[in-house]
């Protein structure tokens, strides 16, 4: 079990997410979840009062090489990560993610009043953010599996695809019938999918 899979959960900031997910692969692969301080269960960092400092401390807790497998909102880090600590990613699985690229191009579905709603203690920082690596995809050279659902209002499969374009070793897979949270509903299928990616690699790297 020397391979290292850490969980980046999306905008719901819940742990909780990739449970069914992680408890699957945990019989094969040394798992993790990096939550977010201040979000979810995770207790708060008086630290961290914007969007680059809480990408600072998510890239420190990758300490050792390991795959990201981020959903939603957590591509964003999975990418910085990728870009910034090169050595220590050995493959991204991307899930219904705009992996900080410019969205104002694609048909996409506003979120953020229904979140503000929902989440009422999320900082204004944190659903305004806009970060921006749309430049630098072409760097990123590890492995890349991307999950897509069918009928996703919030990150369309023409997103995946563009990613498909700018990112040189990347896959992508589209769930049918997948909304936004499929990586939850569709969790078997998920996991399949994730797991022939990380055979596929490790006997590659033989």
């Amino acid at each position: 079990m020397d391979t290292k899979i850490l969980f980046l959960p999306g905008a719901s900031v819940s742990t909780q997410f990739w449970q069914p997910v992680q408890k699957d692969l945990a019989k094969d692969y040394q798992t993790d979840i990096i939550g977010y301080p201040g979000f979810g269960q995770t207790p708060a960092n008086p630290d961290i009062l914007n969007f680059q400092k809480l990408t600072e401390y998510v890239l420190n807790q990758i300490q050792q090489p390991c795959y990201l497998v981020a959903q939603s909102m957590g591509g964003i880090f999975a990418i910085a990560a990728a870009l910034r600590k090169p050595k220590l990613i050995r493959g991204l699985v991307l899930l219904a993610t705009s992996g900080g690229i410019d969205l104002t191009v694609f048909k996409v579905a506003d979120w953020r009043e229904t979140y503000r709603q929902e989440y009422l203690n999320v900082p204004d920082w944190f659903i305004t953010a806009q970060s921006n690596y749309q430049d630098q995809l072409h760097q990123i050279h590890c492995p890349t599996l991307l999950l897509w659902g069918e009928s996703d209002p919030i990150s369309p499969i023409a997103i995946g695809q563009y990613l498909q374009q700018q990112l040189r070793q990347s896959d992508l897979n589209i769930i049918a019938q997948g909304q936004h949270d499929f990586a939850k509903i569709h969790a078997s299928e998920v996991t399949q999918l994730i797991r022939n990616f990380l055979t596929r690699h490790k006997k590659a790297s033989i």
